[in-house]
């Protein structure tokens, strides 16, 4: 992996993950860097216009919670179910963006 100057950073101050915000996308090389300093680094980006709106606040959307691990299974034993039985949301999803969720964490939506 080559170093650069925000995971060089990061590896300074012992950071893992971290939030770039950008004016424009990102150029195929800076998004192929990204994926490179995975999983030793995690680095979201977003578009500032991304974050004019707070999408958890919306009327539209429900309240969305991360499950910790005990939540996890204990959900999975009270209805007696495997992980891939749970629907799937998509890692483009906004939301699951906002709250940097990753694979295999599972979030409860209370709708209203």
């Amino acid at each position: 992996m080559k170093n650069y100057r925000l995971t060089e950073k990061m590896d300074e101050k012992s950071i893992q993950r971290a939030i770039l915000v950008t004016q424009n996308t990102l150029t195929p090389f800076a998004k192929d860097a990204i994926k490179e300093a995975a999983p030793r680094h995690i680095i979201e980006n977003f578009l500032d216009t991304e974050l004019l709106v707070n999408i958890t606040k919306h009327e539209l959307v429900p309240k969305h919670i991360p499950l910790t691990s005990d939540e996890k299974r204990n959900l999975l034993q009270r209805y007696k179910i495997k992980e891939n039985k749970l629907p799937r949301i998509q890692d483009v999803d906004p939301v699951c963006r906002y709250f940097g969720l990753s694979k295999g964490q599972v979030q409860k939506n209370n709708r209203k």
